[in-house]
């Protein structure tokens, strides 16, 4: 495949992941946590570095995608980091799990229950096979950043074998 073909199917991934949370969000009504929110600006990052590797500045296109592999890298670590939240790994921000109300007094608990979130980040409200939509980003995410990689990398030149 060519650097304009890498470069094409990588921008292309991360356009059709976007359709796809936003489908999730606005079709299935699925609304998404702040977590889910900062995944997707990496995706929306790659496509316009796609868009202006392609166009404009294709002398430099090396550079580019090493950008868009960035982008896709950052993507990457975040849905691991989200992944690892959904599944109680780690503590995820503040402003997006559900705290302890148990040692909180009335008023407390008043303002902690008007200042929550709508939607969690520490919970699991969609999965296929095993993994949850988080978990899919950075396997996802990853396909594309080699896709990226691949992109950056210098040309191998062609051996010729003269016959005879």
């Amino acid at each position: 495949m060519s650097v304009y073909g890498r470069i094409l199917l990588a921008s292309l991934g991360s356009f059709l992941i976007l359709v796809g949370a936003f489908g999730f969000q606005y079709l299935a009504g699925l609304a998404p946590c702040p977590m889910c929110i900062w995944q997707r600006w990496p995706h929306a990052a790659a496509i316009v570095i796609g868009l202006v590797a392609m166009t404009v500045l294709w002398r430099f296109r090396r550079p580019l995608s090493l950008a868009g592999f960035a982008a896709m890298s950052v993507s990457a670590g975040l849905g691991v980091f989200h992944a690892g939240v959904e599944q109680r790994w780690w503590d995820g921000p503040s402003t997006c799990v559900g705290a302890d109300p148990t040692a909180l007094n009335a008023d407390d608990l008043l303002e902690h229950l008007m200042q929550a979130p709508l939607v969690r980040c520490d919970e699991i409200v969609w999965d296929l096979w095993g993994a949850t939509m988080a978990g899919w980003y950075p396997i996802l995410s990853a396909v594309l950043a080699l896709l990226w990689l691949f992109a950056a990398l210098p040309k191998t030149p062609t051996r010729h074998v003269v016959p005879g």
